[in-house]
């Protein structure tokens, strides 16, 4: 019986890396550690001098809400070019998926002017 019939290993071998890449690498990863260990050991501290605790919730709640008008102006603007290379290039279907991205992104960016109108 033949003997490489079941031994049909492969040996692959690495390519070099160049000195400078992998110092940029190493460096790189001393950045995202120390960047992530900075992130999870730091502790905020939301204090208010009055004790007023709706206060609190109010400053959440506006927080909260420029997150999301973050992100729905970023739709926005994704939705905007979307839209433009759709009417560049013609495509019907992309132009739908654009337009509906910008409205979507209007709706999310005033999303709270929105709920005020609706809850008087």
């Amino acid at each position: 019986m033949n003997k490489n019939l079941f031994n049909n290993h492969r040996k692959t071998e690495r390519l070099p890396i160049p000195g400078r890449v992998r110092k940029g690498y190493r460096l790189y990863c001393a950045v995202v550690m120390i960047l992530t260990v900075l992130i999870t050991c730091s502790t905020a501290v939301y204090a208010t001098g009055g004790g007023d605790p709706i206060a609190v919730v109010n400053n959440l709640s506006d927080f909260i809400f420029g997150l999301i008008r973050a992100i729905g102006l970023i739709m926005l603007g994704f939705g905007i070019v979307q839209l433009g290379l759709s009417l560049k290039s013609h495509d019907a279907s992309q132009r739908a998926n654009g337009l509906l991205t910008l409205a979507g992104g209007i709706i999310i960016t005033f999303a709270k002017e929105i709920l005020t109108l609706i809850t008087g």
